[in-house]
């Protein structure tokens, strides 16, 4: 399998690239610099620039994202920070999918990483842009199954897990190693039978 992974310079990005391939699959990463090709997810012409330096792929996977309000009240955080947020953690993933179908044929597949704090059942009174933002991601990965079905494009949806990463913290519940290797077994088992499900990285069906 070909795939293009965004926003592998660290985390579960990295991870998902040495998963892959160590089961032997031909694995691109992009970071927004540094020695692999970058691209910045929110910009059109370094989307449209990727696409045509890749060429045709089997699995786009949609990781890079950002937390940038952690610690922010519903009293400090400003438009930016949400505008921001929205810009790489829903707009980008849109803008990628959009780059890319002209990559992708009958029998890809693209997962979105987004995360259960975008799922409406566990709403709460924090992380406003992240967990709206998120919520965008896991709506988009709606949509974007529906449209895509006709196509013979799978769309997945997945929370990675709570992992130890910058963003997760050295307190969360899993290494990145786990939840790569978790999210590579839904990558490969993703067919049209399971397009537009929420799951976790372990397979578990998430509700939205």
């Amino acid at each position: 399998m070909r795939a293009l992974i965004t926003g592998t310079s660290r985390g579960i990005g990295a991870a998902l690239v040495d998963e892959g391939r160590a089961r032997g699959h031909e694995v691109i990463g992009t970071t927004r610099s540094g020695d692999a090709p970058t691209l910045d997810v929110t910009d059109t012409n370094a989307q449209a620039r990727i696409a045509a330096e890749i060429g045709a792929i089997d699995l786009l996977v949609c990781n890079a994202g950002v937390f940038l309000d952690r610690g922010a009240t519903l009293e400090t955080l400003t438009a930016e920070t949400l505008n921001d947020s929205f810009a790489t953690n829903a707009t980008g993933v849109f803008l990628t999918v959009q780059a890319q179908l002209r990559n992708l044929s009958e029998g890809g597949r693209i997962a979105i990483i987004s995360s259960q704090m975008g799922s409406s059942s566990q709403a709460s009174g924090n992380s406003f842009a992240y967990r709206a933002s998120k919520a965008a991601a896991i709506n988009l990965g709606l949509g974007l199954a529906d449209a895509l079905r006709e196509r013979g494009i799978a769309v997945g949806i997945y929370h990675p897990g709570w992992v130890r990463t910058d963003m997760g913290g050295n307190s969360a519940a899993i290494s990145v190693e786990t939840s790569a290797n978790g999210l590579w077994d839904r990558f490969e088992a993703l067919t049209l039978a399971q397009t537009g499900a929420f799951e976790t990285y372990d397979g578990t069906p998430h509700p939205v």
